[in-house]
């Protein structure tokens, strides 16, 4: 954990975010919570997190979502020495779908 962030108001935070229940009400939290570009940059990011770990390689990465080549570095550096929250996204994510598809 990186105790740089941790603090009340980002408990806070997690714990609102924790309590949706679905995509609905995540649209309708994020979009009282954040402003579109934010929305579009956190998203981003997420997608070159993905694409990166599928081993995309930087031109397709920019190719494909816009991002600038100093994002993508640094989405790389948190996937290469961050805490694997990627990582665990991902697998969640993949697990859901599978069970969907079950």
């Amino acid at each position: 954990m990186n105790s740089k962030i941790k603090d009340e108001g980002v408990d806070l935070l997690f714990k609102a975010i924790l309590s949706l229940d679905n995509m609905e009400e995540c649209y309708s939290f994020f979009e009282d919570l954040c402003t579109v570009p934010e929305i579009k940059a956190m998203s981003q990011r997420l997608v070159v997190a993905h694409m990166l770990s599928e081993k995309k390689v930087y031109s397709d990465i920019v190719k494909e979502t816009g991002a600038s080549t100093a994002t993508i570095s640094r989405v790389n550096r948190s996937l290469i020495y961050g805490c694997d929250g990627y990582e665990l996204a991902f697998n969640r994510i993949k697990q859901a779908n599978q069970q969907e598809k079950e």
